[in-house]
């Protein structure tokens, strides 16, 4: 066969696109397989003890069997798929809820209850195992301004409270602080806060951090704010004599400014670029997003079409970097207007109506942010956590199956393929699908045999690399 272009120059030009192709593969890597929290709780600092997290669980269970005594209430109350076809009568909800129980689960998925029921239970569990997966100590709006002198004690304290955590092993398995902006009023502030939290943490733990410990910085505009937080890192570093790059930090996308900058162009992915690898997440702050575009208070939701605009320009400027990205907070807290034990039938008809409202509310901005593509988000009271499970296990339950055999298709497609040794479309489509079933398994959505339906093996799951799992089955 002849073939009309010199092989030298061909070359050549072949080296030259794959120097351009690596540059880019190491700006989009994809997807990172590590865990993803799939919601921050915000608490403020002069608040955080030890047990904050454990109590926050006891008090989210006491909320969901109080409002949701069983999964056929919360099943009505959000509509899940199959609701219309569950029992009203106690009795019978009874009868159906001890059948369930004993049918095996593979049985147990041919009965119209079996989401419902299956969430429900879910949730329970997650309650009572770890009912907050991350927790920010908030410095700043949860917070607020106080004097200098409060500040630093709380600050102090806040430290304390943490390592005894630690040492208890009662905090979330994600945890740090948010400090206040680097804007330059209150930069000053906001560096003090660190030092003081930071390096009295330190001397608690004998130089320890806590595990998948974060720095969050606020109200993010340019990117010099984040080299100034990269700078002290590495100082702080030097000082108490970390590991270099040990801390890591996130940013927060709440100013017009993250999402537009004054050229038109949108500055987030440099921004995150000033972070030399430490930035790890970029969160969205509904609330003073929405005000930073004129929004009136009272219009000031998850829902607002202003944080649909400034979330599709974040996914389009990260996408593929391997940043996380976390959605706001409901501002809707299901918690009823009247207190005390000795309520009234109407008193007691208006907390569950309000409560159920609420949940409504919170599930469906959760499930939105996860249609969305935002598989994290914020939550500001322990009463919130059921719904964020709930929302997150009916969303990966009603998505399990297409995604079992949509993966299962392509492990044997990509099985054949490798044979051609043309993996690497393979690798970067089938992460996306891999990275489904790495976040329903760390949520507690499904088990480890469940993922396994895929036809991978619980190997190279865990591998949480499709790449290396064909690279491993094309050696085989």
């Amino acid at each position: 066969m002849k073939l009309s272009i010199p092989e030298n120059e061909k070359q050549t030009l072949l080296g030259q696109l794959q120097t351009a192709n690596l540059r880019f593969q190491q700006t989009y890597p994809g997807d990172k397989p590590d865990r993803q929290p799939i919601h921050t709780v915000y608490g403020g600092a002069n608040l955080f003890k030890a047990d904050t997290c454990v109590k926050m669980g006891e008090i989210a269970l006491k909320n969901l069997q109080t409002y949701a005594p069983n999964f056929v209430v919360l099943a009505n109350v959000l509509q899940l798929t199959g609701y219309e076809y569950l029992p009203r009568h106690q009795h019978e909800v009874e009868a159906l809820t001890n059948k369930l129980n004993k049918i095996p689960a593979a049985e147990r998925k041919q009965e119209p209850a079996w989401l419902s029921y299956t969430v429900y239970n879910k949730i329970i569990q997650k309650l009572q195992t770890e009912a907050v997966e991350d927790f920010r100590i908030d410095f700043e709006d949860g917070f607020g301004n106080r004097p200098d002198a409060e500040e630093d004690a709380t600050a102090v304290q806040a430290a304390q409270e943490l390592a005894t955590g630690m040492k208890n092993n009662t905090i979330s398995p994600f945890i740090g602080i948010r400090i206040k902006p680097f804007t330059e009023d209150l930069k000053q502030r906001g560096v003090r806060t660190l030092d003081i939290f930071l390096s009295t943490l330190l001397e608690q733990t004998h130089g320890v951090l806590p595990n998948n410990f974060i720095v969050m910085l606020p109200k993010v505009t340019i990117p010099e704010q984040v080299v100034t937080l990269v700078s002290l890192f590495d100082l702080f570093e030097k000082a108490h004599q970390l590991t270099p790059r040990s801390l890591k930090m996130e940013i927060m996308v709440e100013a017009t400014q993250i999402i537009m900058d004054e050229e038109g162009r949108n500055p987030l992915w440099r921004i995150i670029k000033a972070s030399e690898g430490r930035c790890i997440a970029a969160h969205f702050g509904t609330y003073d997003y929405t005000a930073s575009c004129g929004i009136t208070a009272k219009y000031q939701t998850m829902a607002h079409p202003v944080c649909d605009f400034a979330h599709h320009m974040t996914k389009v400027a990260l996408a593929g970097t391997g940043i996380f990205l976390s959605d706001g907070a409901t501002n809707v807290m299901p918690i009823g207007p009247h207190r005390g034990e000795a309520l009234t039938f109407e008193q007691m008809t208006e907390n569950r109506e309000s409560v159920h409202q609420a949940w409504r509310t919170g599930f469906h901005h959760t499930m939105h942010s996860l249609i969305n593509g935002f598989y994290q988000g914020w939550d500001l009271n322990p009463a919130q956590l059921p719904m964020r499970y709930a929302a997150t296990y009916n969303f990966f339950l009603n998505s399990y199956e297409d995604a079992v055999f949509r993966l299962r298709t392509f492990v044997e497609r990509a099985a054949i393929s490798t044979l051609t040794k043309d993996i690497f479309d393979d690798a970067a489509t089938g992460q996306g699908l891999l990275n489904f079933f790495l976040k329903a398994m760390n949520c507690g959505a499904i088990t480890e045999q469940e993922a396994t339906a895929t036809g991978l093996t619980m190997e190279e799951i865990r591998s949480r690399s499709f790449y290396r799992i064909l690279e491993g089955r094309r050696k085989v």
